[in-house]
């Protein structure tokens, strides 16, 4: 790949790999159930232009704060087509979302309060959060011992008893939905086939009619010894009582579509060698690719400015533009190699909750372009600078 004229460090936006990914999940779930609906979930990556491609692809806004509802208005979704989940709504838009018809989840006490605000004189429909402890749902797919979940109501506290009587006594109030949402790091077939067995004991005992199943995300997207959308769907409705199939069946995938349609440009401005390590001093930083610093390595590529191939006697610690010790992204081992002031790396897969975390730390956002169909690049968004910074600020 020859290099071309970006500006550094910097997104790329791969359209079509978007889009792609939600027909090809979309199909899956329409191979198996006759209602379903795709929630994209926007905290994973808010960019607004990956929202328009949700949005222009059918799918839902998952959101999960009053200012991701806001932002979901903003880039055109109709309230209707907006899923609203998590414990941080404002009252005011609670209230709105319920009345004008989105699905709306109760997360939190003050959103069964809240509920008494709407107007009598007609009804209004919602779902509630079942609490999922891993530890006891799958244990095999638990992170650590006691992989508890702080969200949505537990059924053996007896909260979720005490929440769904105290719904069925208001009269214009009724529950039609179920959410069920639990990320587990294995991602497994496995966990999802439990949780639909754990959750769909509860819906029959309580003889609920539902509309919709909202499970949630945390899937794989299109990878190599990975579960395929099919292998997720096709196990979704197998696992199902036959009586809860024909209800709207929702998921809200994030990295599953969002994941593999981003890459991340780096350039290498300085080097110096001591300690018997050569340390690479790069325009990118960790903060921008793996804001949970949990990665040791990344699916990457390196594009060399000389065709001279010169072989590093030394690993090289490739590390970020910060001023912070912990800004190392990868080492390269020794007898590999050497990369030079210049070259860059391009790390792939990064879409998935890198632009929402990113601080705002030394080096403000960066640069993202947007490929075509045709391979050519233009820019979605500009890098901030400092004005950007300092907007709304007083000094």
């Amino acid at each position: 790949m020859e290099k071309i004229n970006l500006h550094t460090p910097c997104f790329i936006l791969d359209e079509q790999d978007v889009t792609h990914n939600i027909h090809e999940f979309k199909t899956a779930l329409n191979s198996y159930f006759t209602k379903n609906i795709i929630g994209y979930s926007v905290k994973t990556n808010s960019l607004p232009y990956v929202l328009k491609i949700a949005k222009d692809n059918g799918c839902y806004a998952e959101v999960v704060s009053y200012h991701e509802y806001q932002l979901a208005l903003k880039v055109g979704f109709q309230k209707d087509y907006i899923i609203y989940n998590g414990p941080m709504k404002s009252k005011e838009s609670f209230l709105d979302a319920i009345e004008h018809r989105a699905i709306v989840n109760i997360e939190t006490w003050r959103e069964l309060d809240w509920l008494d605000e709407l107007p009598k004189n007609q009804e209004y429909e919602i779902g509630v959060r079942i609490n999922i402890n891993t530890s006891i749902v799958s244990p095999e797919d638990a992170d650590h011992p006691d992989d508890d979940s702080r969200f949505g109501f537990s059924f053996e506290s007896g909260d979720l008893d005490k929440v769904i009587n105290l719904i069925l006594k208001k009269n214009n109030i009724k529950i039609v939905g179920i959410h069920s949402h639990r990320e587990p790091k294995t991602r497994s077939v496995r966990f999802y086939e439990r949780v639909i067995c754990y959750v769909q004991e509860i819906i029959l005992k309580y003889n609920l009619s539902l509309k919709y199943w909202d499970l949630g995300g945390g899937f794989f997207g299109c990878m190599p010894n990975k579960p395929t959308y099919d292998e997720y769907a096709k196990a979704f409705f197998n696992t199902l009582d036959a009586k809860l199939r024909e209800i709207t069946f929702i998921v809200e995938p994030g990295n599953a579509i969002v994941a593999s349609g981003f890459d991340y440009i780096a350039e290498v401005i300085d080097v110096k060698t001591h300690d018997g390590k050569i340390y690479l001093c790069t325009d990118g930083t960790r903060n921008d690719i793996d804001p949970f610093f949990h990665k040791s390595d990344y699916f990457k590529e390196f594009f060399y400015q000389s065709c001279d191939s010169v072989v590093s006697q030394f690993p090289q610690v490739v590390s970020g533009l910060t001023c912070l010790e912990y800004d190392r992204m990868f080492t390269i081992p020794a007898g590999e190699r050497k990369l030079s002031v210049g070259d860059r790396i391009i790390f792939h897969r990064v879409g998935a909750y890198t632009m929402s975390l990113t601080p705002l730390f030394i080096h403000y956002f960066p640069t993202i372009y947007l490929k075509n169909p045709n391979g050519h690049l233009s820019v979605i968004r500009e890098e901030w600078c400092e004005d950007d910074f300092i907007q709304k600020s007083k000094y």
